[in-house]
């Protein structure tokens, strides 16, 4: 349908018809005027040829459209055809009027050659035709106008016929007007010589009656061609909504592609059928409105499950929109939808830490989520309500920093969460302060300690269990303590120190007494950062004998 179909011989008459017109503008002898009378002869026969063939392509449209059951839609397209076949005959008999018209006014045919254009008595008038195509207001009879507006309605009553039928405003666009103006002509209206003349005056002005008469018959030509093109289209409208296939094959849909020993296997079996190839490169398919890949005509699908409202055993009911939209003969698509059920399981998560009931405050609490359900599938990332999640370098392994008595833990994967739970939150037990002498003998506080004992050690122990679980969290010192020498109840000096207590300047006598109060414990996570603990021993008393 992209516009004038030619047969060769159609062309080259078209070429011989250009070159002869160009030759007009040189005056050339009678003899060369003869030519056009062959041209117009030869456009006349070769249009009768595609009037012919034309009528054939109806007949075979109504043939097919009987063959496969005279259906509505089908016999409503052939009555459309037939229409278009009676403008067309209409509009060449009308211009076949013009033609004979052009003979009258020009003297007629020679005695004895009574419609036969090629003798006529006006062959080598120039002005007579071109004054009864010509404007009014240029003096003329006007008849051009009536011409042109037959041209120009035959192709607007086409294009509504056709876009009637389906066809695109694109295809629409090979149907131009067939009369224009010099101004609407994309080659004159450039042309100094030709710009702003009317239609008549670009065809007919200054012909001899033999080039009107050919230039009629190209007109008849463009006409035809038009019809052509129009029938080409409506005949792929017949059977436009049969569908065929090329492609048949056996297909088995299991319930599940993996069975375990001594089960069923289940599945439903169908026959699939695909289009032709051709076809298959313009289906469309989507799924949920997403356009899916086709390979060998089979489309991909594939998409992220979603998390859902599951029900007691742990399903979640989804669907899927499954359309396919297949091609169809004229331009016309027809889409196959279906709306198909799966069920998204609720993916089972296992911690495995070495305490998943309660996690330490502010402290590394490491563990491993697994999801046996996604295999290979499973990247999952993490984040906490409450405190902090840091992943680890395996698959799975997340670091919980509790900042709250209680945290939640979130998992997903790929961006979709499948998982939540939620923890206790410890506070961390207090490390216990002991003393130790400097050859690391732990002083035991009942016996006290000899007097001249030069120096003492404080050591922050933490508490077993908490070490034991997380042992980069359970680092403590004594960061400071004071140390006070008592004797006879009064206090008679003291001094401050860290974990390190040298007691040469204390001045400590047998049955005195050192208290020494601890100020500040301080505790390094596994971050390496370090913190004040505030929950710890406050003093220890020790005797000197």
């Amino acid at each position: 349908m992209a516009g004038r179909k030619e047969t060769p011989r159609q062309k080259m008459i078209g070429m011989m018809y250009l070159v002869l017109t160009a030759l007009l503008a040189l005056n050339v002898s009678v003899t060369v005027l003869d030519k056009f009378a062959f041209i117009n002869e030869s456009l006349e026969r070769a249009n009768d040829e595609t009037s012919e063939r034309n009528s054939r392509t109806i007949d075979g449209m109504k043939s097919a459209a009987k063959d496969k059951g005279n259906r509505k839609d089908d016999l409503a397209v052939v009555a459309d055809a037939e229409l278009l076949r009676a403008k067309t005959t209409e509009v060449i008999s009308r211009l076949e009027g013009f033609k004979k018209e052009f003979v009258e006014i020009t003297g007629g045919y020679m005695e004895g050659h009574e419609g036969d254009k090629r003798f006529i008595n006006g062959k080598t008038d120039y002005d007579k035709v071109g004054n009864y195509m010509m404007p009014i207001d240029e003096g003329g009879d006007g008849k051009g106008t009536e011409m042109k507006a037959l041209l120009n309605g035959y192709a607007d009553e086409l294009k509504e016929l056709l876009k009637k039928n389906g066809a695109s405003e694109e295809q629409l666009k090979s149907f131009r007007k067939l009369a224009l103006d010099a101004d609407e002509d994309e080659y004159y209206k450039e042309d100094p010589n030709q710009r702003g003349k009317k239609w008549s005056q670009l065809s007919f002005e200054q012909s001899p009656t033999h080039a009107a008469l050919a230039t009629v018959s190209e007109f008849q030509a463009s006409v035809l061609s038009f019809e052509t093109a129009g029938l080409d289209f409506l005949v792929k409208r017949v059977g436009l909504k049969d569908i065929t296939f090329e492609t048949i094959r056996p297909v088995i849909m299991p319930e599940s592609k993996y069975v375990a020993a001594g089960t069923n296997y289940k599945a439903d079996m169908f026959i699939a059928a695909s289009p032709p190839k051709q076809l298959m490169n313009q289906t469309i398919m989507k799924y949920n409105g997403e356009v899916a890949p086709v390979v060998d005509g089979v489309g991909k699908v594939e998409f992220r499950a979603t998390a859902g409202n599951y029900d007691e055993n742990g399903n979640a009911r989804k669907q899927i929109l499954a359309e396919i939209t297949l091609p169809q003969g004229g331009g016309n698509d027809t889409t196959f939808t279906d709306i198909i059920e799966y069920f998204v399981v609720k993916p089972v998560l296992q911690f495995q830490s070495t305490s998943v009931q309660a996690l330490y405050y502010n402290c590394g609490n490491t563990m491993t989520v697994e999801c046996q359900a996604l295999g290979t599938q499973y990247n999952p990332s993490f984040s906490v309500t409450g405190g902090d999640a840091i992943k680890g370098s395996q698959r799975g392994e997340v670091t919980v920093v509790p900042k709250q008595s209680k945290v939640i833990l979130n998992v997903a994967n790929a961006g979709t969460s499948i998982g939540t739970k939620e923890f206790g939150v410890r506070s961390i037990p207090a490390p216990e302060i002991k003393i130790y002498t400097s050859n690391g003998k732990e002083v035991n506080l009942k016996n006290g300690i000899d007097y001249s004992t030069p120096s003492l050690v404080l050591r922050a122990i933490p508490d077993e269990s908490f070490a034991q679980f997380l042992p980069n969290d359970a680092k403590f010192r004594v960061a400071d303590c004071e140390v006070t020498l008592v004797s006879g109840g009064i206090g008679r000096g003291s001094a401050r120190f860290g974990d390190q207590i040298n007691l040469r300047n204390m001045g400590g006598r047998k049955g005195s007494q050192i208290v020494i109060e601890i100020k500040k414990v301080q505790r390094q996570n596994f971050r390496k950062q370090v913190e004040d603990f505030k929950k710890h021993t406050r003093y220890i008393n020790i005797s000197l004998k």
